[in-house]
């Protein structure tokens, strides 16, 4: 079992910044991947970044290469999403998710664990 919490979101205007954490526990992490998706209301879940935590090979998304950037701490057993560039259209639930392997998935039925989310509004 791994167990994830998210934190970090909130309210911030267009252009600005926040970033997400995302503390894990229990089982260990050599063999797994962390990523976040996202979800507007209305619509599917979608993938946003991720990372394996033993290599350290990330992944993004189209829509927010360039303007995210996922990272992991060791000894913190957490993971980072910093946002850069927010708009209207980043106004979402962020989740944290976890997989076993190295590779990272956009792909959201290959995710065993999730975290309960955590709300980003950007207003205009």
């Amino acid at each position: 079992q791994v167990q994830l919490v998210e934190s970090g979101g909130g309210l911030v205007q267009a252009g600005g910044s926040l970033r997400l954490s995302c503390a894990a526990s229990g089982r260990t992490f050599s063999r797994i991947t962390l990523s976040w998706f996202r979800q507007a209301p209305g619509k599917e879940r979608e993938f946003v970044a991720g990372v394996s935590w033993n290599g350290g090979a990330t992944g993004y998304a189209d829509s927010v290469r360039g303007r995210f950037t996922v990272s992991r701490d060791y000894a913190k057993n957490t993971v980072y999403l910093q946002m850069n560039g927010l708009t209207p259209r980043d106004t979402t639930v962020h989740y944290c998710t976890a997989k076993s392997g190295e590779k990272v998935s956009g792909d959201k039925n290959n995710y065993t664990y999730w975290g309960q989310g955590t709300k980003i509004t950007v207003s205009s």
